[in-house]
This record gives C-alpha cells, sequence and structure tokens, in this order.
C-alpha cells in the first residue's frame, strides 16, 4: 500500500521544526552539518532555513554552532503563561504568513487538549470550534497528533475521560480503530485528518518537542483546495 503523502505546504514548518529539535538537543551549540544529518535534511536546504531561522531569532549562531534563540523560549513560556500569550501569537503570525493559511498551537497539559493561541486573517480564517475541542481530541488533527504523542496509558485514560463518538460522518468510528490508528503512525510524524472534525475542513498538524509535554502546530484548509495542500513533496 502507497504511504499517504506529506503535506506539502507544511514540509517547510516541519523541516525548520526538525532543526530547532536538532538544535534543541546540543545545549553547547551544534555546525549545520550535525544538524542537517540529524534532522534528515540535504545541507543546502537546512543552511537557507538555519538563515531564516536565526533572521527570526529562533536560532543563534555563536563561533560557527547554533544554539536555540530566544525566540523559541519565548515560544514554549507563551504555551505556559497566559501572560505571554501575545508573544506566541507572533510566532504564529511569522508561520502563518510563511503558509499562507491559518495555524494554530496546541499544547496536552494536566490531562486535557489546550488550544493555545490561533492565527489566522480575514482571507484565510480558522475553523469555527463547534464542538469542543478538548472533548473531541480522536477528531481533529490537533488532538490526533496530542494524543499520538502520549504513551499509551495517558492516551487510555484521555479516551476513558474524552470517549470516542461520532463528530462528523467521516470521524474515526470507535475507540479500537483510533488506538490503531495512532499505534500505526509515527510518534513524531505529521497528522492529517479530512473532515473528520469540520465538514468541508482538511487539517495538518505537525508534533513538537521543543519543552516538555506534547504540543502541536497545525494548519487547515477548504477540501476545495486539497490538491494544494496534499500534493506529493518532490523526493529529499
Amino acid at each position: 500500500m502507497k504511504a499517504a503523502p506529506t503535506p506539502t505546504l507544511i514540509g517547510s514548518v516541519q523541516r525548520a521544526l526538525r532543526l530547532l529539535e536538532a538544535a534543541g538537543a546540543h545545549p553547547d551549540g551544534a555546525p549545520a552539518k550535525v544538524l542537517a544529518r540529524q534532522a534528515g535534511i540535504p545541507l543546502p536546504t537546512a543552511y537557507h532555513l538555519l538563515r531564516t531561522l536565526i533572521h527570526d531569532d529562533y536560532l543563534r549562531r555563536r563561533d560557527g554552532l547554533y544554539v536555540l534563540g530566544d525566540a523559541v523560549e519565548r515560544l514554549i513560556a507563551g504555551g505556559t503563561l497566559q501572560n505571554r500569550r501575545s508573544t506566541l501569537e507572533e510566532s504564529l503570525a511569522h508561520w502563518r504568513d510563511a503558509t499562507g493559511v491559518p495555524v494554530y498551537f496546541a499544547v496536552y497539559r494536566e490531562g486535557e487538549i489546550e488550544i493555545v493561541a490561533i492565527s489566522d486573517t480575514p482571507y484565510a480564517r480558522a475553523m469555527t470550534e463547534w464542538a469542543d475541542f478538548r472533548e473531541t481530541g480522536h477528531a481533529h488533527a490537533l488532538g490526533q497528533c496530542l494524543l499520538g504523542q502520549l504513551d499509551e496509558s495517558s492516551r487510555r485514560d484521555h479516551l476513558s475521560r474524552h470517549p470516542v463518538q461520532p463528530v462528523t460522518a467521516y470521524t474515526v468510528p470507535d475507540r479500537l480503530t483510533l488506538l490503531e490508528r495512532l499505534a500505526a503512525h509515527g510518534r513524531m510524524e505529521p497528522v492529517v485528518e479530512r473532515q473528520e472534525y469540520a465538514l468541508g475542513t482538511v487539517c495538518a498538524a505537525i508534533p513538537i518537542t521543543a519543552g516538555s509535554g506534547a504540543a502541536t502546530m497545525a494548519i487547515s484548509l477548504p477540501t476545495h483546495q486539497e490538491s494544494r495542500f496534499l500534493a506529493e513533496e518532490n523526493a529529499g
């Protein structure tokens, strides 16, 4: 069976996050070649992304080594402190402008899914929360991505408190099917769902490991633009 294609629109964001994750594993810094290798990114692409990340303060270059910048610390802090919300939204606006679609940031905190911030525009509106995001994590990409990062015990505990139930005709049908899907999906791979939470909408979420706990960034598009969203990436 052919593997599902990786969403093209979030490809560059995903690669940038891989570089940030790799840099986060080296508190004293690491050279570009090491980060590119650990992130699985061609070196020329890595250099381009590293320049962008430095420009936006997500990374700093010191003596030829790359370390996490202040923007990453602000992003993580924004996910845990309400008085840093505006700073987080500024970071999301960067990714919103880079992709041209609504961007969402969510965390799994104290046993619940929490949508921390959403960044959209009048021309690219975010999904309407017509069913409580906390109770319908099984149905949307944000929730599936967060649940996929949990250990099996925490995942089952969450689903015992928020049972799998239909949200649309496309929602995963039952708890067992959801658990099998999450188990088969790589823990740090993007998650894509089509109309499982909102009819007419396709969404993708990227897992984030910077900081403690599970976090995710996601984007959404109308289904009539799905060809733009789900076209296969070029090899490499």
